[in-house]
């Protein structure tokens, strides 16, 4: 009896140990149900973030393009592209003989040896950078010297191969906190279009931190820029740059620019000014203002340059034609001010070729009177004068006219000779295009086609802005304009062999700080050629030259070998 109750125990234990088996067994099951199931993604996605890191990947920044002839053919230049250069940066805990690394890499470098010292001084900080972008012969020469603590990285940053060429036109890319940005020029504007976006993977780290890269995901595509080709073509680029710095050099100025433009497209075909810099090395640059680009940013008196838009209104109103007189007494009086022809002489019974011919004030004041105040001040707001052109290139000004608000004659009487009021090289150059292009304004540009990374091309088609005066008002002032060049004070921008029509320009320049116009000049030319057929209008414009009065013997025979390059740079044939 007692060996059953025994056996009877016994079951019952292995009947109880059985199920608590069970249930513990049921129990860790429905755990893992739950872990590995239920919640299986949490946790996975949990475990990934620890182990797991996730970077951004960086897009190719677009390439800017200029070409040369037409938009089919020619070469093509890449004037900015993303590039490897190679930086230098410092350990300055690892720094043995600061004194050496300071002689040597001041020279090296240029750079200033008390900020240098300043950076070795850091001893805590373990990376204090120096330079992004050191061109290859001087990292050797600094590797040669193995220098403790001077280390070389690698940086994937813009490149500008042409180094100074369009400086201002181009613009540069910068860094707003750690996002590279364009900043001005056709880097700014266009800079969506040129930066892309960034993809993201998801890259596995194992022991060490180690980079598992058989374990990355992609999470993001990345795209790549866009790549730019503009309307600047590199030949003609390339020689108003070399002009320019003659013309500046031979004369001292302090400034300048060159604009040449299609006039029947609106394209431009080359922008340059002077002061200059590299773009490689823009940070080295002591004074921002020379980053702003003086044909959109800057506003000037345009002086007698401006004579052919007086004249243009007239003409296409039917007031004169270019054979209508006036007598030319010398001087027209305003109340207390008197204005005079810049010859300071009395040249009598004159046609309105003559005015133009001999840059005569008064008779820029007759024309302006005939018009009258009203219709005056709408011919130079239809010629886009007081407002921006729509270029597209950022921060573009726009030019100032609002004396004429006032109503005054003498305001009147100055603005009809260019003075009193101001305008920007580039409201210039796009109004005489529109003279050019038969009365037709076009909006000026400077890209042409956007090509996106999957190979698609987005081409921009000339645009009309408004049509200024008739065809057959811009042909009888562009003949006038060619009587200026052939027996006028703009002889010297002849070029033999074909008819040019063009004007130049002497404006004083305005007192800063007072009233009244300073001993500082500006001189100018602007024309068209061939004058009936134009395939190209330029603007040279020099900012205070030195030792010389007008701008028809300083800057005409530069406006003369820059057309006779385009001439047969283009295989355009005599006339």
């Amino acid at each position: 009896m007692q060996g059953k109750t025994r056996s009877t125990t016994y079951t019952l234990r292995f009947i109880l140990v059985l199920g608590t088996l069970a249930l513990f067994g049921m129990t860790i099951m429905g755990r893992l149900f739950l872990l590995q199931v239920v919640r299986g993604d949490y946790f996975s996605a949990l475990g990934r973030g620890q182990s797991n890191t996730y970077e951004d990947v960086k897009p190719q920044r677009g390439d800017i393009v200029f070409r040369t002839r037409t938009r089919e053919g020619g070469e093509s230049f890449i004037v900015a592209t993303d590039k490897e250069w190679q930086g230098v940066y410092l350990v300055p805990q690892e720094i043995t003989d600061p004194e050496r690394v300071v002689k040597e890499l001041s020279s090296l470098l240029a750079v200033d040896p008390e900020k240098l010292s300043e950076k070795i001084g850091k001893k805590d900080d373990p990376y204090e950078p120096l330079e992004e972008k050191v061109e290859d012969e001087i990292i050797e020469r600094i590797k040669a010297l193995q220098l403790q603590g001077v280390k070389i990285s690698r940086n994937q940053l813009r490149s500008y191969p042409y180094n100074n060429l369009a400086s201002q036109l181009l613009g540069f890319t910068g860094f707003s906190g750690d996002e590279r940005t364009g900043s001005y020029g056709i880097e700014k504007y266009y800079n969506d279009i040129l930066q892309g976006s960034s993809g993201a993977i998801e890259v596995e780290r194992g022991l060490g931190a180690e980079t598992l890269i058989f374990m990355k995901r992609l999470l993001r595509p990345v795209e790549d820029g866009s790549t730019l080709i503009t309307t600047i073509d590199y030949n003609i680029q390339s020689k108003a740059e070399e002009s320019l710095k003659e013309l500046m050099e031979k004369w001292s100025a302090d400034g300048g620019s060159i604009v040449v433009a299609d006039p029947s497209t609106g394209g431009i075909l080359a922008m340059a000014s002077i002061p200059t810099f590299d773009l490689n090395y823009y940070n080295k640059v002591e004074d921002a203002t020379i980053y702003l680009n003086p044909v959109t940013q800057t506003i000037f008196e345009p002086g007698s340059v401006f004579k052919p838009i007086t004249m243009a209104a007239a003409l296409n109103e039917g007031l004169i034609g270019p054979e209508t007189t006036y007598v030319d007494e010398g001087e027209v009086k305003f109340g207390r001010y008197t204005i005079q022809n810049s010859d300071l002489k009395n040249h009598g019974v004159q046609t309105m070729t003559e005015v133009l011919e001999k840059s005569l004030n008064t008779g820029a004041i007759f024309v302006e009177e005939l018009l009258g105040k009203e219709r005056f001040k709408e011919y130079l707001e239809k010629f886009g004068f007081g407002e921006t052109t729509g270029i597209d290139l950022p921060g573009e000004l726009g030019g100032n006219i609002s004396n004429l608000s006032s109503g005054r004659d003498i305001n009147f009487a100055t603005a009809s000779f260019g003075q009193g009021i101001a305008v920007t090289p580039i409201e210039l150059i796009a109004a005489f295009s529109a003279i050019a292009n038969q009365g037709k304004m076009m909006r000026p540009r400077v890209v042409d086609t956007i090509i996106h990374p999957d190979g698609r091309k987005e081409v921009f088609e000339p645009e009309m802005i408004r049509e200024v005066i008739s065809p057959q008002t811009a042909s009888r002032l562009t003949a006038m304009m060619v009587s200026v060049v052939k027996n006028g004070h703009s002889k010297k921008a002849g070029v033999p062999g074909y008819l040019v029509a063009g004007k130049t320009g002497t404006a004083q320049v305005p007192r800063e700080d007072e009233q009244g116009y300073s001993d500082k000049t500006t001189h100018s030319f602007i024309g068209f050629a061939p004058a009936f057929n134009p395939k190209f209008t330029t603007l040279i414009k020099l900012d205070n030259p030195k030792g010389i009065r007008f701008a028809e013997a300083s800057i005409a025979p530069t406006f003369s070998t820059l057309a006779e390059y385009i001439f047969t740079y283009y295989e355009i044939p005599p006339q």
